[in-house]
């Protein structure tokens, strides 16, 4: 009996590796799904908001390139991933308003922005998302926003609001505890206040206030933005004489600031704003010839001088004007161009100017086809014929009558001695 003992026990060994191995595997972990039960690496609740926000969640919101156009970003964290940048746009008619609960869970963003979502504006973001947030665009979105609500962003490096409305105190109250700002857009957000004359914010390097209803002049205090690229002020309610302290902003390359009521000479100071590519100041009420510099400043590509009262000599030749991509001076009516130095051709919508430096003629229009090239300045004598009403000047009827009588006499004269001398022959 003992040599059949190894045997059962090889047998039973046998059995016990086989029954292990056909053993059912346990079931792995699914991914996790969405409301809409679909595979996402989103954290749960991240994915619950964005669908509580009116979001499609069929396909996952980390993939690369973001579904349907949301600029969804994620990061890599494990086991699950955490938005980083979400767009709003066109929202759902069913949603009709921002939960709270959605926002909050979504305090991992740093970036965030809403286009054409006419939604009831929070009065407060969370304090946890209002403070990861680098930056908060909104464009023709919200019923409004509070210059409360934006202040309380403190961490933003770009803010952009365009055609939504903005209570309260304005620029300065928004701007003032964003110590990182760099980019600055509130246009058309009806705001009324004056220009900040402390800018907290000092590496801003673009600000756009246009139409708007801001009032009072440009301060002084604008130079220490030595970061400033981009100045857009277009159509306030701003005036007074334009700062020399401009020209201390040596990084600027853009300033519009039509459709105000600044006055005044272009101050000479300007010059030194060497990158200077785009220059808008039509529309306004400047006075006085305009400056030769703009002749130097090799990177200008546009310039808007239309619409003031600038009189005198236009200081530029045709090389400078052909170089430029936009040259505008129409409706400046004293303003008029050397024929000599530039010609009619161009279409600089006034007039040229006489031998005394004024113009000619009330200013042409714009769309006007000039020609005469050959005209000197003070015109032909044949123009200034002309100019009288066409008529041709003659000797006048009493001048004709003497001349007539006189003739007559002198041949009668001659007639009288001829025959005289005729009849003395005989």
């Amino acid at each position: 009996m003992k040599p059949k003992t190894p045997l059962l026990f090889l047998l039973l060994l046998l059995l016990l590796s086989t029954t292990t191995t056909t053993t059912t595997p346990p079931p792995t972990p699914s991914p996790i799904s969405s409301p809409t039960s679909s595979p996402s690496t989103l954290d749960p609740k991240q994915l619950s908001a964005l669908h509580a926000l009116g979001l499609s969640t069929t396909l996952d919101p980390c993939s690369n390139p973001s579904p349907h156009n949301n600029a969804t970003s994620c990061d890599s964290s494990r086991p699950f991933r955490h938005l980083l940048s979400l767009h709003l746009s066109n929202c759902s008619s069913d949603l009709s308003d921002l939960p709270i609960s959605a926002l909050r869970s979504l305090s991992t963003l740093t970036s965030l922005s809403f286009s054409n979502c006419p939604l009831p504006s929070p009065r407060l973001l969370p304090s946890s998302l209002s403070l990861s947030l680098h930056s908060f665009s909104c464009s023709s979105s919200l019923h409004h926003l509070s210059s409360l609500f934006l202040s309380r962003l403190h961490n933003l490096s770009y803010l952009s609001v365009l055609n939504v409305p903005i209570s309260g105190s304005g620029v300065a109250i928004i701007t003032s505890h964003m110590p990182h700002l760099i980019s600055l857009t509130l246009s058309h957000t009806n705001l009324s206040s004056i220009l900040p004359h402390h800018w907290h914010p000092l590496h801003l390097s673009h600000i756009d206030l246009s139409s708007n209803q801001l009032k009072g002049h440009i301060p002084s205090s604008l130079s220490l933005l030595s970061s400033l690229k981009s100045l857009n002020l277009t159509s306030n309610s701003l005036h007074g004489l334009l700062p020399d302290s401009l020209a201390d902003l040596i990084s600027l390359r853009n300033i519009s600031l039509s459709h105000n009521s600044f006055s005044g000479p272009i101050p000479d100071s300007l010059s030194s704003l060497s990158s200077l590519v785009h220059l808008d100041l039509s529309s306004n009420q400047f006075n006085g010839t305009l400056p030769t510099f703009f002749s130097a400043m090799k990177n200008l590509k546009y310039l808007n001088l239309e619409n003031n009262n600038f009189h005198g000599v236009i200081p530029y030749n045709a090389s400078f004007i052909k170089r430029l991509q936009v040259f505008k001076v129409g409706g400046n009516s004293n303003l008029c161009y050397n024929h000599s130095l530039l010609s009619s051709k161009l279409e600089l919508g006034i007039a040229r100017c006489d031998r005394y430096g004024l113009p000619v003629s009330p200013p042409p229009d714009k769309s006007s086809d000039y020609s005469g090239d050959d005209e000197d300045d003070g015109g032909s004598s044949e123009d200034r014929r002309k100019s009288h009403g066409g008529h041709h000047s003659g000797p006048s009827k009493l001048v004709l009558g003497v001349a007539i009588a006189l003739s007559c006499l002198v041949f009668s004269v001659v007639f009288i001695v001829c025959l005289s001398k005729v009849c003395g022959c005989r």
